[in-house]
């Protein structure tokens, strides 16, 4: 696969993350943890058939018997799925899409504290002016007397991400010694489907009893085949072709095209306030990953060189 085509999916990878909003607002019964359930089970069912035509049957005898570190990564994937919807209920699709935006930051708090990863002044400038963004988001609604529950809830998402993040590349560290030593390294792309069967689990008993008409489970299997399966499945292999900087700042899209959907397809305007706190975090979020681009794109031509 070219860069140019990598980049290209990779785009199309936020676009079908960014429906879940728009498509959640057309919901007729279904509420709260049950949409979550909806849209986790027929994510679990799609990954179960993808994953078994890669890996084989031996995929469910490797599960049974896969590592604490791919457990743990499927207790993230199951926090993301599960908060995100949750929040979704509770908030605008803006306020959710905005702390979520966190999550490149939050990750590389993570990587220093438990990697020992040194991080450039230029990332604590920009975790400085996104917490800003956030702080005023939050005093702005505060103020208001908007509720916070849904952004408080939306922030477990980002906060799961780095988490999940920080274990994959950990993952990748025991990959390369394991490389060195003939050992095998963790399969980690089956932590994937563990999170979705983790999420239908746990929300089944709060959903009930389901009140989600025909027309809503239609819709949250469209959400959960492609919206979620699809697109963690191109992640995976756009992996292989782009670095971790590009695809954080190609992510950030997934907020542009998700709150232009939600209001051209829902009518739902995001508040000033959003839009500050929102330009504040995204901004210094994209200038960081750029400037981070940069500096390993002249590392590399003077390698080169």
């Amino acid at each position: 696969m070219s860069h140019r085509r990598a980049v290209l999916l990779m785009v199309l990878v936020t676009l079908l993350w960014s429906m879940a909003g728009v498509v959640s607002r057309h919901l007729e019964g279904a509420r709260s943890f049950e949409v979550t359930f909806w849209r986790s089970a027929f994510n679990a069912l799609a990954l179960a058939v993808a994953l078994t035509a890669l890996r084989g049957p031996g995929l469910w005898a490797g599960l049974v018997r896969a590592p604490r570190i791919v457990w743990a990564s499927g207790l993230c994937w199951a926090v993301m799925y599960t908060a995100f919807m949750v929040a979704l209920t509770l908030t605008t699709v803006a306020n959710v899409l905005v702390m979520m935006a966190l999550g490149p930051l939050m990750t590389a708090l993570l990587a220093r504290l438990f990697l020992a990863q040194r991080q450039p002044p230029r990332t604590w400038l920009a975790i400085v002016a996104a917490g800003i963004g956030i702080a005023w988001m939050f005093f702005r609604q505060l103020g208001a007397g908007v509720s916070l529950t849904g952004s408080v809830v939306a922030m477990a998402v980002p906060l799961a991400a780095a988490v999940n993040w920080t274990l994959l590349q950990a993952a990748g560290h025991r990959d390369n010694a394991a490389s060195a030593d003939g050992a095998d390294a963790p399969d980690m792309l089956p932590a994937v489907l563990l999170g979705a069967m983790i999420s239908a689990a746990a929300t089944l008993p709060l959903a009930w009893p389901l009140q989600a008409t025909t027309h809503d489970i239609g819709l949250l299997g469209f959400l959960g085949v492609f919206q979620l399966a699809v697109p963690c499945l191109l992640v995976v292999r756009v992996s292989r072709e782009l670095s971790g900087s590009e695809i954080s700042l190609l992510a950030l899209l997934e907020l542009i095209f998700g709150v232009a959907l939600a209001w051209l397809g829902a009518d739902e305007v995001p508040g000033s306030d959003t839009l500050t706190g929102g330009a504040l975090v995204v901004g210094a979020l994209a200038v960081n990953e750029w400037l981070a681009l940069r500096a390993r794109n002249q590392a590399a031509g003077r390698v080169s060189s």
